[in-house]
């Protein structure tokens, strides 16, 4: 008996169970975290799949046997299903009670999971072991990190020393994109003008996915890049070799051009960064309104608002009225005027 000799009802839950099966071949992701923060929300995630699964394998289940029981090739199929009742008390209670439940355990869940997975709560250090803070731009269509406390900017390579907490600072020098790194868990935005903030921490030394979780443009399936996760001496081999290299001073001139939109930009070093870079690109589109941000005394009303505020209400009522433009051929009401004294 071939596939599409079957019966429909049996194709079905076929196509169901070979799309979970492959499915279930997809790349791990957040279930093989290596990262403190991505272990917590794998727990968070299998702990909610559970409660869910309580109500969805029932439903799954009676869905295959009504679709088997109730077939139109059945052998009784000349029979007529007429239930003799309309409503069972017992079925009401378990059909309402159970689904409250696990919406009030989720529910309480989500509260404690939402603030202590808080990508702005900060993962707990000692002084022997502060945070790293790394300051992130997304670019078109590339990934910019600047390490202010070693003074070296890197495109599209991120390095980490393991289980060392890293504070990370992001902003985004065009449309809004998402940093993500699925095997360290959490993902946040990066916004122009704005400064977001991510806690992550690698607790096992390896080579890391990450990527742009948020669609910013033709650029953005390869908008990728490398997380290297070693020890202390790894790192500080790595930082040593940025700075012996011939490599740019990331300078304002210097991140002119490299914000201008590439795709499958290799990955490039800078020796060094002009002081307080993170600073310029994060206000460089704010210096046309800091003053119309600044605050303005009641006495001191602007006039020049007061007239555009005026000439949009006669524009408005021009419109309503219907009258958008003048037509020159139309008598102004002079002329009507006069045309009435004549009569």
């Amino acid at each position: 008996m071939t596939f599409f000799k079957l019966p429909i009802w049996l194709k079905a839950n076929l196509v169901v169970l070979i799309s979970s099966l492959l499915l279930t071949a997809c790349d791990t992701g957040i279930l093989d975290p290596k990262g403190e923060v991505g272990v917590q929300t794998k727990e968070l995630l299998i702990v909610t799949t559970i409660l869910m699964l309580i109500v969805v394998i029932p439903v799954i289940v009676m869905t295959v046997w009504f679709t088997y029981r109730y077939r139109a090739d059945r052998p009784d199929a000349d029979k007529d299903f007429d239930p003799q009742w309309s409503h069972n008390t017992w079925i009401e209670i378990v059909m309402w009670t159970i689904p409250i439940i696990i919406i009030a355990i989720l529910a309480v869940i989500t509260w404690k999971s939402t603030h202590a997975l808080d990508p702005y709560k900060p993962l707990e250090t000692t002084s022997e072991n502060p945070p790293l803070v790394i300051q992130v731009v997304a670019q078109n269509w590339k990934w910019l990190f600047i390490y202010p406390e070693q003074d070296i900017a890197v495109v599209n390579e991120l390095y980490m020393p393991v289980d060392r907490p890293v504070s990370f600072k992001i902003t985004s020098d065009s449309v809004m994109n998402s940093f993500f790194i699925p095997r360290l868990g959490g993902q946040i935005y990066a916004m122009s003008s704005m400064v977001t903030q991510l806690h992550l921490v690698a607790n096992e030394p390896g080579i890391y996915n990450g990527l742009s979780s948020n669609y910013s443009g033709p650029g953005f399936s390869d908008m990728k890049f490398l997380v290297h996760a070693v020890d202390n001496q790894g790192f500080d081999n790595w930082v040593a070799k940025v700075k012996a290299e011939d490599n740019k001073v990331l300078d304002t001139a210097v991140y002119e051009e490299l914000a201008k939109p590439s795709e499958n930009h290799a990955i490039e070093y800078f020796k060094s960064t002009q002081p307080n870079m993170f600073d310029y690109i994060v206000n460089q589109y704010g210096s046309d309104t800091k003053q119309q941000n600044q605050f303005v005394a009641p006495n001191e009303v602007n006039q020049r608002d007061n007239e555009v505020a005026v000439a949009e209400g006669i524009e408005s009522d021009l419109k309503e009225d219907g009258e958008g433009s003048i037509n020159p051929a139309a008598p102004s009401n002079k002329d009507d005027a006069q045309e009435d004294d004549a009569h």
